[in-house]
């Protein structure tokens, strides 16, 4: 680094089941982004496409890799945040396993020795939103991302909240016991209606029994190998009937799980981001507001459900954040 001072820019990086999305943030500003495919070949790929995703973020900047202060990654999964570890995550291809993989090191190996910090990447994505974006000025929110699963991120009492090390796991609340199998194999989860990966299996399953749907005429047409989110909107809007039943079960679910959690911590704030959360939009969220509406315990006290305001960038920013950019 010139002179022997410290990198002037961090960059946080947002490992989801089907990309990894990556930002240079100077002086809390976005200067660069990449986004590539999560690898589906083990973990020691993925580590190497972060790795990729970090010097692509950097070239975007225009900065060279020298000025690199820190890496930040959020990674869904049962965290260690001391030892950098990454265990237990349905959704990303080599990490499946409750034995803790060595994520933070592997990367910071590839990058020649960087300091890496590792957190859940919902609680990194709340964080970036807490911090900047629509969550500026609460002390007590749920951040909500609805994507290929369905994690969460608390804020209590103006902290970040770990608990054990997998707080915020929303996804994993039963919402109707001995209900549909989720991604970790067991039944009735919130995630198992409305994250989309098991919206795709479920959907998967109804065509095998015979029912009709575009969904996957959709996708085969957009160039996608799984049901997007960009996929679901489009059907939304060809009113196609599989479709819309299915976002209805995850709607029914959202509201169920979210008014639960409202009623137990009465939070002043939800923000709801993810994939398919930031596709839907600002109608998705009035959508789960009516659904909650019946289940909540003090009705005239809702707490303002929020749309992400970096969107997609929510979480590389938060792991930024994390990193202390």
């Amino acid at each position: 680094m010139e002179g022997g001072t410290l990198g002037t820019i961090t960059v946080g990086v947002d490992v989801g089941g089907t990309k990894i999305q990556s930002a240079a943030v100077r002086a809390k500003k976005v200067a660069g982004v990449h986004r590539l495919p999560t690898p589906l070949t083990g973990a020691k790929d993925v580590a190497t496409a972060i790795s990729e995703a970090v010097a692509k973020a950097l070239a975007d900047a225009g900065t060279p890799p020298t000025d690199l202060r820190a890496v930040g990654i959020g990674a869904p999964g049962a965290i260690d945040t001391e030892a950098g570890t990454v265990a237990s995550s349905p959704n990303l291809p080599g990490f499946q396993a409750a034995e803790p993989v060595p994520l933070g090191a592997m990367v910071a190996d590839a990058l020649g020795g960087v300091p890496v910090m590792l957190d859940n990447d919902v609680r990194v994505a709340i964080l970036g939103e807490w911090k900047r974006g629509a969550g500026r000025g609460y002390r007590n929110l749920l951040g909500m991302w609805v994507g290929t699963g369905v994690g969460g991120g608390l804020v209590l009492d103006g902290r970040l909240y770990q608990g054990q090390g997998a707080a915020g796991e929303i996804g994993h609340m039963i919402v109707k016991p001995g209900g549909r199998v989720c991604s970790d194999g067991r039944r009735g989860h919130l995630e198992a209606y409305a994250g989309r990966g098991q919206m795709e299996v479920h959907a998967r399953r109804l065509v095998k029994e015979g029912h009709k749907t575009d969904l996957f005429d959709i996708m085969a047409k957009r160039g996608r190998t799984r049901l997007s989110s960009g996929v679901w909107a489009v059907a939304l809007e060809k009113k196609d009937k599989m479709a819309r039943e299915l976002v209805d079960d995850a709607v029914e679910a959202l509201g169920v799980g979210l008014a639960s959690v409202q009623n137990l911590l009465a939070l002043e704030a939800i923000v709801i981001g993810g994939g398919l959360g930031d596709r839907l939009g600002p109608a998705f969220v009035d959508r789960i507001r009516e659904a909650m509406g019946p289940q909540l315990f003090v009705p005239d006290q809702p707490p303002a459900l929020l749309s992400s305001e970096f969107r997609d960038l929510s979480g590389a920013v938060g792991a930024a954040v994390l990193a202390g950019g």
